[in-house]
């Protein structure tokens, strides 16, 4: 039988975050979003990228970097060539791979055209972006495969981030195609992402309902934006762990992942539960970095619609998180208890937004994520659904 023991966080991070607790008032409930939806309104605000603009304008650091690395990838380039297709299927690890890399990347791309077009204003960009989406919306009906929901998830997380910029911000994407990409969030994106995926690692359901709740802002669905965002509030205290929740963490809801032994192994068999330990921590900080980068995107949209779940538990667990996995990915080393005392630290690009948020909005003390994310600026993509955070959300108040 295994036996759990519960550890402080002074036992595994250098730096306290009591006070961190303090200067943040806890919000039992979160907020409801207010009676109408904000435009744009997912991840990224009409304010927030007033802010990036006039900084990359402006030539300041560490926006204009950010911006240079983002054009000079291949998603900013006007060459690029859409590839659509009816089905995309996806099976494990996308073996098979049709069409998987391409929706996905595709979806980026359109994302990158949106905000070189905000920030720019030449509008070849936000032509090249609704280019992009229109090819996918006259052509694509269904994912299959057992990648399907996932593979929703990514690509669905993207594409209402360029949508909401596009669609709120220029005049050239005509009411029939805004119609299409409606009718393709609406029947191929949400029937897959809505039931969730409670069995899963929780990096999946996390980005499914990120996708879901973009796609519901843009749709300007309260209904599905409501279901959704109960599922991601259930499942984050599923995915990080605080010392108050007890001597376990809580299963999954949904699921009979509920003894002691389950928890276990469903948290890769990690006997010893600490604050900011999350269920995926001794998969794999990249997979654990996708389930953060998702909490804090959903925060984000939430913001933005009249919410805080910044201030509440998900906002405490999530700054333990993030300083929990930023202390080892700079390489503290790994006591014997954590993962057997071998961790695979490759986290991505996946900070910003949460440091933003905690650290520069509502000055919580960040230490380790702070040093980590100035370390790795510019930040780029993960290649799958985390795009350009370093221009989008450093310092940026708004």
């Amino acid at each position: 039988m295994f036996r759990s023991r519960v550890l402080g966080i002074s036992a595994v991070i250098i730096v306290s975050l009591s006070s961190a607790t303090a200067v943040l008032p806890a919000a039992a409930t979160p907020a409801p979003a207010a009676a109408a939806f904000v435009h744009p309104g997912v991840l990224n605000s009409r304010a927030s990228l007033d802010f990036v603009r006039s900084k990359v304008n402006s030539g300041a650091q560490p926006w204009k970097a950010a911006f240079d690395a983002m054009m000079a990838s291949p998603y900013g380039s006007l060459d690029r060539a859409p590839h659509p297709r009816a089905v995309v299927e996806c099976g494990p690890v996308s073996n098979p791979n049709y069409g998987c890399t391409d929706e996905r990347q595709d979806a980026i791309a359109a994302y990158t055209m949106a905000l070189a077009w905000y920030i720019t204003r030449d509008s070849r960009y936000a032509d090249k972006a609704i280019s992009i989406m229109d090819a996918w919306s006259a052509v694509l009906t269904s994912h299959t495969n057992s990648n399907a929901r996932l593979q929703t998830g990514w690509a669905g997380a993207s594409w209402p981030r360029a949508a909401e910029i596009i669609r709120y911000s220029y005049h050239g994407w005509s009411s029939s195609s805004i119609s299409q990409f409606s009718a393709m969030l609406r029947n191929v994106y949400l029937p897959e992402l809505m039931p969730g995926a409670p069995t899963m690692n929780g990096n999946w359901e996390l980005v499914m309902m990120e996708a879901a709740i973009g796609i519901s802002v843009f749709l300007d669905d309260r209904s599905d934006y409501h279901k959704a965002m109960a599922t991601f509030r259930a499942r984050v205290p599923a995915y990080i762990y605080l010392t108050s929740d007890g001597a376990f963490p809580q299963g999954p809801a949904g699921t009979d992942i509920t003894t002691e032994a389950q928890i276990i192994d469903y948290w890769q068999g990690q006997d010893t539960f600490v604050n900011g330990l999350t269920q995926e921590t001794c998969r794999d900080f990249t997979h654990t970095g996708y389930g953060l980068a998702s909490i804090s995107d959903v925060a984000e949209t939430s913001r933005i619609q009249g919410g805080d779940l910044y201030r509440g538990s998900i906002g405490k667990r999530l700054r333990y998180a993030l300083e929990f996995h930023s202390n080892y990915q700079l390489g503290a080393a790994v006591p014997s208890w954590l993962c057997g005392g071998a961790i695979t630290s490759k986290m991505g690009p996946v900070t910003e937004v949460g440091l933003n948020a905690l650290h520069h909005r509502l000055r919580a003390p960040l230490p380790n994520t702070q040093t980590l994310t100035e370390q790795r600026r510019p930040a780029g993509t993960d290649n799958l659904f985390v795009e350009w955070e370093t221009l989008t959300h450093a310092e940026n108040p708004h």
